[in-house]
């Protein structure tokens, strides 16, 4: 490379995921000759909310935090979407995920529209009681912004269902006693106990592995002994390696914040979790694996990548690396517009996030109706509700896939953009 040539690559600022997002919408809109007053409105926020909100910490200091609940579309119903704690998070990207969960909604199917949220911040520098006291007085900062019928919250990167318990006890305790029972459903991703969905912990992972599995049998591939990699050891990492794993396929490296490990023998899925359990979430050091350089990871011998940390990982020089020949996007925006068309040139499929982790946002659904009716699922309905759901939803977008000869992200999206159309041509504008 010259030098010339060099300095030019450093100069170019790295395309963002709101950059990426856009471009997908323009592509999507292109592909549809979607209406251009549609376009304008889908184009933009309905609402972006930035709060500074100061919390008392154990020392007996106070320290302001910033969050952010980007409203994007709520066309076909409430807005719905997770919130993050990260201290990469701002405006921008909380727009692009606000974007992702309007098509991730419309392309499920669900009566929903998209949001999403956060607060920059490094969760692992704080202790349990003061999380506790920064995510109350957050929810109580946003006040009616989120509501039941409104915008309702679930768990992302770094939060739980003891995050989402903390937000529902707040926010009930600022109704009136007889409106209390009637909000329990302002967020999802509850503890079981607390009006939670059973197996709405493994409903993203699961929706992974699903979509892996669709895939798979659409194109008479076996799993058994297919090798895997995954990016991100979290819940949503975790459960796609726990299906895979019971599909007979081989977990062969991983990569947390902390490191990058590899053994060709496989890793054993549950061993792997009680490690990190033991090792303050890490997973580097666990017994019989090789640790590696970071950015040697999507370069490993691998049949399936599945990418379940952040966006924007998988970027236009990673794209040269990758052996794989399916990447399944656990994460929201994982691969960059520029990675995708050296991918799909190099002949791998993707499964795209809007349909490959669209599981959770389904389980938060069945969810969300299980507390709004008064209803209690078993494991065994909500599994077979999921499973039916998301095979309905994949055959879709492979069928428009192959009757317009375009990829699956493509598909996806024109199915997406076009419920939304023909709900704004029904409906009309309001003058």
């Amino acid at each position: 490379m010259t030098l010339t040539k060099e300095l030019k690559q450093k100069q170019q600022p790295k395309q963002g995921m709101l950059e990426n997002v856009m471009q997908q919408f323009e592509n999507a809109a292109e592909l549809i000759n979607l209406n251009p007053n549609i376009k304008k409105i889908l184009s933009v926020t309905n609402n972006e909310l930035i709060i500074h909100f100061p919390v008392r910490m154990d020392n007996g200091e106070v320290e302001v935090f910033k969050g952010y609940r980007v409203q994007h579309n709520n066309a076909l119903g409430p807005y719905k979407g997770g919130l993050r704690y990260h201290p990469t998070i701002d405006v921008d990207a909380v727009k692009a995920l606000a974007m992702w969960m309007t098509w991730k909604t419309s392309l499920a199917g669900l009566p929903y529209g998209g949001a999403k949220g956060g607060i920059q911040i490094d969760p692992k520098k704080y202790s349990n009681a003061e999380l506790e006291r920064i995510t109350r007085r957050f929810t109580y900062a946003l006040g009616d912004n989120i509501g039941p019928e409104h915008d309702i919250p679930a768990p992302d990167v770094n939060t739980n269902a003891q995050t989402m318990a903390w937000i529902a006890d707040t926010y009930m305790s600022t109704k009136a006693p007889s409106e209390r029972s009637r909000n329990q459903h302002v967020v999802t991703g509850k503890p079981i106990g607390s009006g939670g969905l059973e197996g709405r912990d493994r409903a993203t992972g699961f929706g992974v592995f699903l979509t892996i599995k669709f895939w798979a049998e659409q194109k008479s591939v076996k799993l058994k002994d297919k090798t895997f990699i995954v990016q991100g050891f979290g819940n949503v990492g975790y459960w796609a390696a726990h299906f895979l794993e019971k599909e007979g396929a081989k977990f062969v490296g991983v990569q947390d914040a902390f490191g990058t490990i590899v053994n060709k023998e496989g890793i054993e899925v549950e061993k792997l979790l009680a490690y990190t359990k033991e090792n303050q979430g890490s997973i580097v050091g666990f017994s019989n694996s090789e640790n590696i350089a970071k950015e040697d990871f999507f370069g490993l011998d691998c049949d399936i990548c599945i990418p379940a940390a952040l966006g924007n990982q998988i970027t236009e020089e990673k794209a040269h690396q990758i052996k794989a020949f399916l990447i399944a996007e656990g994460a929201n925006g994982p691969t960059t517009v520029e990675a995708e068309k050296i991918l799909l040139e190099k002949g791998v499929a993707i499964i795209p996030d809007i349909l490959c982790n669209s599981g959770g946002v389904i389980g938060s659904y069945f969810e969300w109706l299980q507390n709004r009716n008064g209803e209690l699922w078993e494991l065994n309905e909500i599994i077979e509700r999921l499973n039916k759901k998301m095979k309905e939803v994949f055959i879709k977008v492979l069928n428009v896939a192959e009757s317009k000869k375009i990829d699956l992200r493509s598909a996806a999206y024109v199915l997406a953009i076009e419920r939304l159309e023909r709900t704004y041509i029904q409906r009309g504008v309001f003058p």
